[in-house]
């Protein structure tokens, strides 16, 4: 990743400012309330379901303190990460991610087609995770997938499972404060993941580029799944379009707290009450970043739609059901390879109205 390819190079209308706006008002909730009590406060969890809800729906991402996952367990994993890519490229490759392993270690990944400046090594978190062959919708056929390990560092594998129990636990809870604040049921996305979820969890490496103002860490994009829970190290590079002026705004990282994205399936199922939030990675010329989101995504057999307790006449559904595992496997070909067309978004299942 020395010289840059023209693979990277962003069109200018999507290349980053070199003295980016530092967001403000971000909010950042303590989770206290519902971690590690015996007895539950009903007015403080009440109050945590506005502000989560407030969040979700002004901003589409915010952060959160307190919240349960053990910062030991963090920082073994993020010590297990630059170990691991400290690796020579002959090494990393030895666990490869292609189309016919879908987990390991990957560097030529693009976002709406344009190449990442980055390298990735990707994790499920339920062994065997089921996926569709194809995105055919005939095309019956389910794949069991495995995960790769590396031999280097010691203990991988332990690490990153230990970190992924601990990390579910916190989605789950802000998925029932979610759920809350839409007037739901606390367990009503519960169905959604029991069984055969395909959530995952992803080491990012994004090296020094000498080309800051013509390449991005990652492009512009929104998450395909529920939720993203994103730890990111002191160096911070993430930039969100703020929804207020579709500004691109840096977040400054806080120590020991998460970002959690809304994710365009909770967008379909709040019927665009909340909406995910277009975000991207800038890179930096002196420093190297390391980030590590977990992706929690439903079962293959979901078929997303609005739902039916936040529609009526007033509030006609905007979105046609979609099969989730068919989507994932249609979106999954579009980071192996660049294309001529758009990858599948949420917004070509929308209603005409």
């Amino acid at each position: 990743m020395g010289e840059v390819d023209p693979a990277f190079i962003q069109d200018p209308e999507h290349r980053p400012k070199l003295s980016p706006i530092e967001a403000t008002g971000i909010p950042v909730i303590d989770l206290s309330p519902i971690i590690n009590k015996t007895v539950k406060d009903p007015s403080a969890i009440e109050g945590l379901v506005k502000e989560i809800g407030t969040a979700c729906k002004d901003w589409g991402f915010f952060q959160v303190t307190n919240h349960g996952v053990p910062l030991t367990l963090r920082q073994r994993l993020e010590e297990a990460s630059r170990k691991f890519f400290s690796q020579s490229l002959e090494d990393k490759r030895k666990v490869n991610r292609d189309e016919t392993t879908l987990t390991g270690y990957y560097d030529t990944e693009h976002t709406k087609n344009v190449r990442d400046w980055k390298e990735v090594f990707d994790f499920f978190a339920k062994e065997p995770t089921l996926l569709p062959v194809s995105s055919d919708e005939h095309d019956h056929r389910i794949h069991h997938w495995n995960n790769q390990s590396p031999q280097y560092p010691q203990n991988f594998r332990v690490i990153i499972q230990e970190y992924i129990g601990e990390v579910e636990k916190l989605a789950y809870k802000l998925l029932e404060l979610i759920a809350l604040s839409l007037g739901l049921e606390a367990n009503r996305f519960e169905e959604f993941f029991i069984k055969q979820q395909t959530s995952f969890v992803r080491l990012n490496h994004y090296p020094p580029c000498p080309y800051p103002h013509l390449a991005l860490g990652v492009g512009r994009h929104k998450d395909g799944g529920a939720l993203t829970i994103l730890a990111q190290d002191e160096v911070g590079g993430l930039e969100v379009k703020r929804k207020i002026d579709q500004e691109w705004v840096g977040v400054k990282p806080t120590p020991d707290a998460y970002i959690i994205n809304v994710g365009d399936i909770i967008q379909v199922w709040s019927n665009d009450a909340y909406e995910s939030v277009e975000h991207r990675v800038m890179v930096n010329s002196e420093k190297e970043r390391f980030s590590i989101p977990f992706f929690l995504k439903p079962a293959l057999y979901t078929d997303v739609k609005p739902l039916e307790e936040l529609t009526d006449d007033n509030n006609p559904p905007i979105y046609r059901a979609v099969n989730w595992g068919k989507f994932r496997t249609n979106r999954m070909r579009s980071n192996f390879t660049k294309s001529n067309v758009e990858n599948l978004q949420i917004y070509h299942f929308k209603i005409s109205q």
